[in-house]
């Protein structure tokens, strides 16, 4: 088939979301209430636990949470306060860092987690352990005074956390489609071999729509398209994601060169040994997975027009556990890539505060992207009613 016979009319197009839900602070606090606090999302990775006492800290769209890894090596998470004054117990820049890209662990609480306001403590559990001066009787017990829990649930050796005021919706619910695409990958054998944390000035939306495409890919990408031709042709138009994207000939992997001295997954399909996948488990991790390295990207909101993300970068432990384990050909590769599509997203975001700006449209090749659009109906309601 030819790049003609995909040529499509402007008739085709669809209309996209109104600028409000890209620029609006009412609109995001709504986004917050009943996604970002609602549906699970992804904090981190356990290996960000490694022994009893430590302790993460994260904040979910304004949230101050902290996951604990208790006793008996189960983690717990909880709210970020004190049940005396309302102190923050774990102070300090929650995690992922901008400022220091390679931190990945928050600290140790030790055996117990201790509020620097008046040295209230609690047991890694979350229940009070001690309050200085105070003395608990059956009229006003302990019990009363224990950390507010937060729903942690794990896959992969990602945690997710729910932040629900009542029940949390089933978490395998948000799992059924990472897991019939990429279920050959060993995510729960992974482990990080490098972090990259960026600060872009776009909505999460806007980062989403442009993960879902490859319209873009041409112009934006020379590098990545030079490795995986078929995302430039006919303007990203019939990528069967199912199976996977072919590289050029003679590459398997997201390297400048296509190829790596690490051996790829056990347990993946032949296609999966050369091909490209990639999936979204809503509503803020993007899953890049290569032959013998996963890019995880989780999103982190911060604001209509201000998104943190972290790219970390996931291989097999055996080959973390390797003298001399270098990640850096697939995180140079990948650096660059990103780069260029923060510039575009923050293009974007830039081009429609303008008052020129009239709305978006999606062409045919860009259907993908109106995933967000369906994600929003499901959880916000009758969008036409927000404004």
């Amino acid at each position: 088939m030819s790049a003609e016979d995909h040529v499509v009319r402007a008739s085709e197009m669809k209309a996209a979301l109104a600028p409000h839900f890209y620029l609006s602070p009412e609109v995001f606090r709504l986004e917050t209430e009943r996604i970002f606090h609602h549906q699970w999302f992804v904090a981190g990775r356990t290996e960000q636990l490694p022994a009893r006492g430590s302790v993460l800290q994260v904040e979910v769209a304004g949230e101050s949470v902290i996951v604990v890894r208790g006793r008996d090596d189960a983690l717990a998470a909880f709210y970020n306060v004190c049940r005396h004054r309302g102190s923050q117990l774990v102070r300090g820049k929650p995690l992922p860092d901008a400022s220091d890209p390679a931190a990945v662990n928050s600290g140790r609480a030790g055996a117990a987690i201790v509020c620097p306001y008046h040295a209230w403590s609690y047991h890694l559990d979350g229940s009070l352990r001690a309050a200085p001066f105070v003395q608990f009787d059956a009229h006003c017990p302990k019990e009363n005074f224990s950390l507010v829990p937060v729903a942690l649930e794990t896959w992969g050796g990602f945690v997710f956390l729910n932040l629900s005021t009542g029940s949390p919706p089933p978490f395998e619910e948000q799992l059924v489609k990472v897991k019939h695409m990429l279920g050959r990958y060993p995510f729960a054998q992974m482990r990080r071999g490098a972090q990259l944390v960026y600060d872009v000035a776009a909505n999460w939306k806007v980062l989403m729509e442009n993960y879902n495409e490859c319209y873009h890919c041409g112009p934006a990408h020379p590098e990545l398209c030079a490795l995986v031709p078929a995302f430039r042709e006919m303007g990203g138009a019939g990528l069967a994601w199912e199976d996977g994207i072919p590289h050029r000939t003679g590459a398997w992997t997201f390297t400048a060169s296509g190829t790596s001295t690490r051996a790829p997954f056990p347990g993946l399909s032949e296609s999966e040994r050369t091909h490209h996948k990639g999936e979204i488990v809503y509503p803020n991790l993007l899953l890049s997975a290569a032959a013998e390295h996963v890019a995880a990207f989780t999103l982190w909101p911060r604001g209509p027009d201000c998104t943190r993300i972290a790219c970390e970068f996931l291989f097999h432990e055996s080959e973390t556990a390797r003298p001399g384990f270098d990640p850096s050909d697939a995180v140079d590769f990948w650096d660059v890539v990103n780069r260029q599509d923060w510039r575009i997203c923050e293009g974007v975001q830039a081009g429609m505060r303008s008052r020129g700006f009239r709305g978006a449209f999606y062409a045919p090749m860009e259907d993908p992207s109106l995933d967000i659009r369906r994600y929003l109906e499901a959880h916000l309601g009758d969008l036409s009613a927000i404004r």
